[in-house]
């Protein structure tokens, strides 16, 4: 499990500020855990993240490697409003199963449990969260997403981490036109894997360039495609691979 930060965000103006930057709905911060990410003005992935209430302060979990990127992009933004973001010592723990009274279901997909934050680290966790992030082709930080990311190529949409109702927020114009006036031609893809291949390994079909393979688990992956070259047997390295998600 990557290591994760968490932030606090306090202030009159916290819900305001994030309201006008994230690409989820804050309001929605009251029935649960939010996932939601910061863009860049074109549209590009910043950094993802998960918001949660305490008391009257925000709760933001990031990747430990995003974390200072994050917090300069939002100090950026603060200017006069009366927000303040620090880090708190807080450890993220997670787990499958019932939820605990102080956990949240993870908004993603029902298969990925639930997050809670606690005063000690987790010792007892022993899931394979890479194989069920590839079963369910769910993004991860630094390996799916990327600073050359668009989010609904993502599947933002699918998981929850997006709101085409909420208004203006940093890179909104960028993706509302993804959404509504083109059909996506790249973007993630569930693949089998015949063979051994290494994250990172370009997918070729006839020679021609068709993606990349990412986080893979046994023979099964996640990889960035051409959708239209994308179609029968691919090569990444020295395995064969065949899209399994359509």
């Amino acid at each position: 499990m990557s290591t994760r930060r968490i932030l606090q965000i306090t202030g009159t103006d916290a819900r305001d500020f994030l309201q006008g930057l994230i690409t989820n709905d804050i309001g929605k911060i009251t029935d649960g855990l939010v996932y939601a990410a910061l863009l860049t003005p074109q549209g590009k992935y910043i950094a993802d993240f998960f918001l949660s209430e305490r008391g009257e302060a925000v709760l933001l979990d990031v990747a430990d490697a995003l974390a200072d990127t994050l917090m300069q992009r939002l100090m950026m933004y603060k200017l006069r409003s009366d927000v303040a973001i620090t880090p708190v010592p807080l450890h993220l723990h997670r787990g499958l199963g019932p939820c605990p009274e102080d956990g949240f279901p993870d908004p993603r997909h029902p298969e990925l449990g639930w997050r809670a934050y606690r005063d000690s680290p987790q010792t007892d966790d022993e899931t394979d969260w890479t194989a069920l992030r590839v079963a369910h082709l769910i993004p991860e930080s630094g390996v799916e997403l990327t600073p050359d990311t668009f989010i609904l190529e993502a599947g933002f949409e699918r998981l929850s981490g997006v709101d085409f109702k909420k208004g203006c927020y940093v890179g909104q114009e960028v993706t509302a036109r993804m959404k509504h006036k083109t059909e996506l031609r790249k973007g993630l893809a569930r693949v089998d894997i015949m063979g051994v291949a290494e994250e990172g390994s370009a997918i070729t079909a006839d020679g021609k360039p068709v993606g990349t393979l990412l986080s893979h688990s046994d023979t099964a992956g996640i990889a960035y495609l051409r959708y239209d070259r994308a179609k029968g047997e691919m090569t990444a390295g020295n395995a064969r691979v065949r899209r399994s998600d359509g």
